[in-house]
C-alpha cells in the first residue's frame, strides 16, 4: 500500500450516503487513510440500502454501502456527547483532509466549523459538498441526487417525448460528476499544500459539477436560442439510432448508424430486406425524417436474432453496436475480465463479495483495495489506541458514558 498515490494521507470523512462517501472512496482506494465517522443512533443511510448480501437486512449486509466504502475503516461516536469533540479534534489534528456533505450548518453545530478545525491543524484541507455551497439564497437546502437532477435540467432531457420526465434511473450527480470533481479539487488541494504550505477550504455545491452534463444544451441555447427537449434515444443527425429487441427474454441491442456507408453495412448484414431498399432511406436526412418508420422494420429484423451475434457482426462492418447488458452480461464480461476490473474481497459478515477496481490503471502503480467496508464502528477501539493514544480502560470508560457507541 505504501506505493499507492496518495499513500500517507488521512481523512477525517463525515460524508455519509452517495456523492460524499464515493469521493472518499476514491482517496481510500489509492492509499489514503480514510477514517468514516459513523454513528449507532443515526445510520448512514446507505448501511440501510438494498441489495443486502443474501437477501438478509443489516447494517453491515448492504451492497450499496459496500461499494461506496472499500478501503476505509469506521469509527463511531456521538457527536452530541460532550467528550465527542474532543476527541474528534485529536483525530484532525493528525489528518490531512476534513471531509463532508452535510447541509450547511450541521458542521457549525457539532463545533467543527473551518476556522475552529482550522486552530486544530492549521494547514488542513476542508472539503465541504452540500447540494448548493456555503453561500447565495439558497445555500440552506437539503437535496440528494434525484434533486440535483431536477433543478439542474438534466432530468427534463432525460426520458421520452411527451411523456413525465424520466431520470436516468439512477441518482446519476451521485455517481460520477460530484464525487469525481469533489476527489479532484482535494488533490490539487493536497499539491497546494505541498508547494506552499496552505491548507484550504473547498466549497462545492453539488449542482454546479451536474450542471456541467449539460454543455451542448447550454450552448445549443445561447447560441441559437433553441431549447432542447427530451428525445429518448433519438440523434438529431442519425438514424437509425436506438434500442431494438432480440431474440430471448428481454434481450436488446442498440445501434447507431451516422453515415450512409454504416447504413449500407447495416443493410448487408440484415440480410438487405426490402423495406430498407427504400430510396428516401439512402441519406441521412431521408432517414431522419422517417426515423419512426425505420424503427419499427428494423426492431422486427433484429427480434430475429441473438444479440451477442447481430452486435458482432455490425461492429465487423463497422456499424457502432452493442449489447444491452444486463448486471450478470458485466459481472461476466470478457473485457473488464481481462482488465483485472472484478475483485473479490472477504468482508467480515458478508464473506466472499465483488467489489469493483478503480476505474483506471496507473503503470507505476498498483490497482488495489485495501479492505472491504468497514463493519459499523469495526475500528473504533484500534483508532482510539493508534492514534488518539488511548489506553483500553480509557476506550471502556468512554463506551460507558456514550461518547463512543
Amino acid at each position: 500500500m505504501a506505493r499507492l498515490p496518495v499513500s500517507g494521507v488521512r481523512v477525517t470523512d463525515f460524508t455519509w450516503i452517495g456523492a460524499g462517501s464515493y469521493a472518499t472512496k476514491i482517496l481510500a482506494d489509492f492509499g489514503a487513510d480514510v477514517i468514516k465517522i459513523e454513528s449507532n443512533r443515526r445510520l448512514d443511510s446507505l448501511r440501510l440500502a438494498a441489495p443486502y448480501k443474501d437477501g438478509v437486512k443489516g447494517v453491515n449486509r448492504s451492497g450499496y454501502f459496500a461499494d461506496r466504502n472499500t478501503s476505509k475503516r469506521s469509527m463511531t461516536l456521538d457527536m452530541k456527547h460532550p467528550k465527542a469533540l474532543a476527541l474528534v479534534m485529536k483525530l484532525i489534528a493528525t489528518s490531512d483532509i476534513v471531509a463532508n456533505n452535510f447541509t450547511p450548518g450541521v458542521m457549525e453545530r457539532f463545533g467543527l466549523d473551518y476556522e475552529s478545525v482550522r486552530r486544530a491543524k492549521p494547514d488542513i484541507i476542508y472539503l465541504n459538498m452540500s447540494m448548493n455551497g456555503t453561500t447565495g439564497p439558497e445555500r440552506g437546502y437539503l437535496g440528494y441526487g434525484a434533486g440535483m437532477a431536477a433543478i439542474t435540467g438534466l432530468q427534463h432531457l432525460t426520458g421520452l417525448p411527451g411523456r413525465v420526465p424520466a431520470g436516468t434511473g439512477t441518482n446519476y450527480p451521485d455517481h460520477v460528476p460530484n464525487p469525481c470533481h469533489a476527489a479532484f479539487a482535494v488533490l490539487a488541494a493536497l499539491r497546494h499544500r505541498r508547494r506552499t504550505g496552505e491548507g484550504q477550504f473547498i466549497d462545492i455545491a453539488q449542482t454546479e459539477p451536474t450542471i456541467a452534463l449539460l454543455g451542448p444544451a447550454v450552448l445549443d441555447l445561447t447560441v441559437n436560442g433553441r431549447l432542447q427537449q427530451p428525445r429518448g434515444n433519438q440523434h438529431p443527425a442519425a438514424a437509425p439510432h436506438g434500442v431494438y429487441r432480440c431474440k430471448g427474454e428481454d434481450r436488446w441491442i442498440a445501434i447507431c448508424a451516422m453515415t450512409d456507408t454504416q447504413w449500407q453495412a447495416l443493410r448487408q448484414v440484415l440480410g438487405d430486406p426490402e423495406w430498407a431498399r427504400e430510396a428516401a432511406y439512402g441519406s441521412v436526412g431521408g432517414r431522419v425524417a422517417k426515423r419512426v418508420a425505420i424503427d419499427e422494420k428494423l426492431d422486427v429484423e433484429t427480434a430475429r436474432r441473438e444479440a451477442g451475434e447481430l452486435t458482432a457482426a455490425l461492429q465487423a462492418r463497422g456499424v457502432a453496436a452493442g449489447v444491452v447488458a444486463t448486471a450478470a452480461d458485466v459481472t461476466r464480461d470478457p473485457q473488464l475480465e481481462h482488465r483485472g476490473h472484478w475483485i473479490m474481497l472477504d468482508h467480515p459478515e458478508m464473506g466472499r463479495s465483488l467489489y469493483n477496481a478503480p476505474p483506471f490503471r496507473c503503470s507505476r502503480t498498483p490497482v488495489a483495495l485495501s479492505r472491504p467496508a468497514p463493519l459499523l464502528g469495526q475500528h473504533t477501539a484500534e483508532i482510539c489506541r493508534e492514534l488518539l493514544g488511548l489506553t483500553d480502560a480509557q476506550i471502556a470508560a468512554l463506551v460507558e458514558e456514550g461518547a463512543l457507541t
